[in-house]
């Protein structure tokens, strides 16, 4: 992207940017399994990586 704005459609305009800093190895790990998922399933990478941290959160009573 550049450091340009992404603008999403309107089915992900009530998204937020989250960072996360993890190991290189967990990044990559992470990056492989979403692509799993997406070319198994036909899902959009952004709904994967809300199911990560809705999963995250639900899983620790957040």
């Amino acid at each position: 992207m550049n450091g340009e704005e992404h603008r999403p459609d309107r089915k992900y305009e009530d998204l937020t940017e989250l960072r996360l800093y993890v190991p290189e190895h967990l990044y990559r790990a992470f990056q492989r399994c979403v692509w799993i998922l997406i070319n198994e399933t036909g899902r959009d990478r952004r709904d994967i990586m809300r199911e990560v941290v809705h999963d995250f959160l639900v899983k620790h009573g957040c």
